[in-house]
């Protein structure tokens, strides 16, 4: 297990980014959710919203997004939920 960072949301970029009061982009490992303009963005940008939107959270970086990206890639937690099992379970799975 790696270290781990705690964070407040501030703000929801779509269905797998998110960014925080320090202006983090974070980035849900291992979850991948429709782009801007496709069918099911807005579907998953509102339950990430709803889940972690002016929360704390903790996240534990697993790696970086593209370079021009610069997005921290990891897992993350919202009081006892798993953010990514959850958006995962959604249905919102990489292929």
């Amino acid at each position: 297990m790696g270290e781990r960072y705690y964070a407040h949301c501030t703000y929801v970029e779509d269905g797998d980014t998110f960014k925080t009061a320090r202006e983090h982009r974070i980035r849900l490992a291992n979850v991948c959710t429709p782009e801007k303009e496709r069918d099911g963005y807005h579907e998953a940008k509102k339950a990430l919203a709803d889940l972690i939107l002016d929360k704390d959270i903790v996240y534990e970086p697993v790696g970086t997004s593209c370079n021009t990206c610069n997005r921290i890639v990891a897992e993350v937690w919202v009081g006892a939920t798993y953010v990514n099992q959850y958006m995962r379970n959604q249905g919102y799975t990489c292929r």
